[in-house]
């Protein structure tokens, strides 16, 4: 090398250093790190990331930390995945009263009321979000935002306005009614033409099976998953019939039990490997924890879900939860509850993949909250394995959502979203409702 390369090789790494060139290597060491595998945790892990990317997976004494890394201490804490929550709602934020908030908020969708609930997410350690329903234009600019690193967030799968037989009045905005197969095909069209990445159906059984079947199959010709509500026996019914690939909810009814006939068709649909899994969203913790946040409620005083609104539309919201046991929203909900555990157990036994989700945004669940609440009812009251809880929030939904070469899991070549909490989070999955450490895409957003 001559004497002018010379100085260029080392002006150049002077400058490299100066802006910080030499801290694009990050390196989380002395966790431990449950990697959303389902595996045995890694004690005194080692991850080290560049730019946006996980390059190595280890322990101390056997990974080397390159020299001029940010070292970031993660000793005492666990070290998990980015949370994944498979059911939000990005456009409503707690409120009580759904027919007021559409009316009065509807033209701040976009600028305000989504970004505000992204954000809480992010720093409630989410950093991948699958959200089912909202107008089509309003859905695509906020996930496209965050994407742009214009807004914070988590990546943001969204599905624009259902898909149903009717929509009810005044949701035509964000619920898209279908008139025969023609129409159903052309309103699927008309959403994956505007680059949604899921599809969500609802009221199927209220459609004709050749409406329901239509929607399925020109989604599943653009290559977008179909999610389909369950809240009926004979939606499920039809969902399995028509290919649904993941349903959500529990069901509305107070029936102590999915009936007989639907548990031997999830049987079978389970044992046809070769159509992969079939996933399920319980989303159960808005209605188990209903009663606790009605007679205890100092949790909506919380002031996390504040983050991103105006005063007034805080206000707004604080009005519409005064009296938590007057909400027509849940009252046949302490007559579901206990039918909670049993269609929980019974979805387990079937065969299905339970993904983490929440409903998150309906009336006092808010954004902030949410995803912790569901792992906590998962593994405290339903006695679920908190590392398969974990895996049902990090690895599955990127495999649901086909992204699990790049997301889901912490291991090489993945992007670097990693959250961490101090503590043992296997013995205390509560300690998810404070998570110190949120990195998404390699940046530490908190």
């Amino acid at each position: 090398m001559n004497f002018k390369n010379l100085l260029l090789a080392l002006f150049t790494v002077i400058l490299g250093i100066s802006s910080g060139f030499s801290q694009s290597t990050k390196a989380l060491v002395g966790g431990t790190l449950i990697d959303g595998f389902g595996g045995v945790p890694i004690r005194n892990s080692v991850i080290l990331i560049e730019n946006d990317k996980i390059t190595a997976v280890g322990q101390v004494g056997s990974l080397a930390i390159p020299a001029g890394a940010e070292v970031i201490s993660t000793e005492g804490m666990s070290v998990l995945p980015g949370l994944w929550d498979m059911h939000v709602h990005l456009m409503i934020n707690g409120h009580s009263d759904y027919d007021h908030w559409d009316k009065t908020y509807i033209d701040l969708f976009e600028s305000v009321i989504m970004p505000s609930s992204a954000h809480q997410l992010l720093m409630a350690g989410v950093t991948s979000a699958r959200d089912l329903g909202a107008p089509l234009e309003a859905s695509i600019n906020v996930r496209d935002k965050i994407n742009r690193g214009e807004i914070p967030g988590p990546t943001i799968y969204v599905s624009g306005p259902f898909i149903q037989k009717t929509a009810y009045p005044g949701t035509e905005a964000f619920r898209w009614g279908v008139n025969g197969v023609a129409d159903a095909k052309s309103k699927v069209k008309k959403l994956a033409d505007a680059g949604v990445d899921v599809i969500k159906l609802i009221d199927q059984d209220q459609m004709t099976l050749e409406e329901a079947q239509a929607v399925v199959d020109e989604a599943h010709k653009y290559g977008l998953p179909v999610v389909g509500h369950s809240h009926r026996p004979e939606e499920i019914r039809v969902g399995l019939k028509i290919g649904v690939d993941c349903f959500e909810h529990t069901g509305l009814s107070s029936a102590p039990e999915y009936p007989e006939d639907i548990m031997l068709a999830l049987q079978e649909r389970s044992a046809q490997m070769n159509r992969g899994p079939l996933f399920w969203t319980p989303t159960v913790e808005g209605l188990y924890n209903y009663e606790s946040v009605r007679d205890n409620p100092e949790k909506l005083d919380d002031p996390s879900w504040h983050l991103g609104l105006p005063d007034s539309i805080i206000r707004d919201i604080k009005a519409s939860l005064r009296y938590p046991g007057r909400m027509s929203y849940f009252q046949l909900t302490p007559v579901r509850k206990p039918t909670l555990e049993r269609k929980f157990s019974q979805l387990k036994q079937s065969g299905v993949v339970m993904l983490i989700g929440t409903d998150s945004g309906i009336p006092m669940k808010f954004h902030s909250q949410s995803t912790w609440n569901e792992l906590d009812v998962w593994v405290n009251e339903f006695g679920y394995d908190p590392l398969l809880a974990i895996k049902a929030a990090t690895y599955w939904p990127a495999v649901a959502m086909k992204v699990d070469q790049d997301y889901g899991t912490i291991s090489e070549g993945k992007y670097a979203d990693i959250i961490a909490v101090r503590g043992d989070v296997l013995r205390h999955i509560s300690l998810l409702q404070d998570v110190d450490l949120v990195i998404k895409h390699g940046n530490r957003v908190k």
